[in-house]
């Protein structure tokens, strides 16, 4: 049994569409990581999952019922994209608190140790820096032992080892039985964590499948060169992406077999040529950037692909 479902789920907004027709189904025991840039939608569907909206048209549900009923929610644990913390009490109080409103709760020395918040549990909330207040939020997620966690862009904030350690959290967290959606703009935070990834943009499902399988089935490769003839050679066939680094040129292609050879073909100069296989980052630019172009043709509609869920 799945743990949510969006069944052709719409959510508008006056004459803005954030959800367009989305179906998808979350199983127990998966890391999902939704990707997709700045409106795409991904805050909107965990606005759905957690009862703060109801769906314009479509279903959405939560354990098999209604997300909008708090019974249905006692499982789920969430983290918000801005934290909010109350100034004037102890880190070690909001863990308790949180704590309190759930039967089975994890002891907060227990919760603190796992998420490095033992040094801060007597401190004031407002005092906390930006990162260490990510850090409590995430951890609140988790303090009723819940079954689905929805966590929105989780390491906010933090620099490079917080967020790595935050990680583990996570990892342990769902080693010992928790479902994990997880949105970032970090895109080696879905890397390092998700075993399924499903890739927005404009409200719609562009890709739903494991990272590897996203990677390949965009089928795009990075090439670095260095040239003159930057500008001709970026408007080759099969580039989806250019980008200067420096005085190197790189651009993410289709076909680099074939984009190798027009490039010989056309007597251009360049130098340091290098082609290696797209990241998740890569794929994730090809696909968003496709769906915006095939969606500025009249009466394009960008293909999903991925697993059908409809």
């Amino acid at each position: 049994m799945s743990i949510a479902e969006f069944a052709h789920v719409t959510r508008r907004y006056g004459d803005l569409v954030a959800v367009d027709d989305v179906s998808l189904v979350f199983d127990p025991g998966v890391i999902v990581g939704l990707l997709g840039p700045n409106g795409a939608g991904k805050t909107s569907l965990l606005s759905l999952l957690q009862g703060l909206r109801r769906p314009t048209a479509g279903r959405a549900s939560l354990f098999g019922g209604d997300p909008a009923d708090p019974r249905t929610r006692r499982r789920l644990g969430t983290t918000p994209q801005e934290t909010a913390l109350p100034d004037t009490l102890r880190v070690g109080e909001v863990l308790d608190y949180v704590g309190g409103h759930f039967a089975d709760r994890v002891p907060t020395s227990e919760l603190a140790a796992e998420f490095g918040l033992t040094e801060l549990l007597r401190r004031q909330c407002g005092s906390l820096s930006g990162g260490q207040k990510r850090r409590v939020a995430v951890a609140l997620a988790f303090v009723g032992r819940p079954r689905l966690v929805l966590l929105d862009e989780p390491t906010t904030g933090l620099d490079v080892d917080a967020r790595r350690t935050l990680w583990a959290a996570i990892r342990r967290q769902h080693e010992a039985g928790a479902t994990v959606v997880v949105t970032s703009h970090y895109l080696e935070e879905i890397e390092a964590l998700a075993q399924r990834v499903v890739v927005l943009a404009e409200g719609r499902v562009l890709a739903d499948d494991t990272v590897a399988s996203v990677v390949a089935r965009v089928g795009v490769s990075r090439v670095e060169l260095a040239s003159d003839d930057a500008t001709s050679i970026a408007r080759l066939p099969g580039v989806v992406r250019h980008e200067q680094d420096d005085d190197i040129e790189v651009l993410t292609v289709t076909d680099a077999d074939s984009f190798v050879r027009a490039l010989v073909r056309t007597g251009a100069d360049f130098r340091g040529l290098t082609v290696r296989g797209a990241t998740l980052e890569e794929a994730f630019l090809a696909l968003t950037e496709a769906s915006v172009a095939a969606g500025a043709v009249a009466g394009a509609t960008p293909a999903p692909f991925g697993r059908d869920l409809s």
